[in-house]
């Protein structure tokens, strides 16, 4: 009976363990999160390094829930910076991920956006039928 409450015990706490959740930060909802690509034209505020745990023994958490965790984190961290935009710099390896910080006041960040084509670039006419 010992052993069976013991094993019990010992796997709640892998499980438990093995468990985050991460709120966000007041202020953090605010922040807007850039795709990896080329850098907006805001002004830089630094970097974020974040991390999570990915395994707990032999369990590996799902990779979608670390990836949400980190950047939750991320964006908990930007407001200290004075930041209200972040990027990745890189995917998440081994449950860390490294962010750039940026303030871009009230512009939209232009990363990762194809430039407008000019009006007269091209004319398209329908189909017949």
């Amino acid at each position: 009976m010992n052993r069976l409450l013991a094993t019990a015990s010992l796997s709640c706490l892998l499980i438990a363990g093995g468990c985050t959740w991460v709120q966000m930060a007041p202020g953090a909802s605010s922040v807007r999160v850039l795709s990896g690509g080329a850098a907006p034209a805001c002004e830089k505020r630094g970097e974020v390094a974040v991390s999570v745990k990915d395994s707990v023994a032999f369990y590996e958490r799902n990779a979608l829930r670390v990836s949400e965790e980190l950047e939750t984190l991320a964006r908990n961290e930007a407001p200290g910076l004075q930041a209200d935009t972040i990027q990745p710099l890189a995917p998440p390896a081994n449950g860390e991920q490294r962010y750039a910080a940026y303030r871009c006041g009230g512009q939209v960040p232009t990363a990762g956006r194809p430039a407008a084509a000019p009006a007269e670039s091209a004319k398209t006419y329908p189909v017949g039928g």
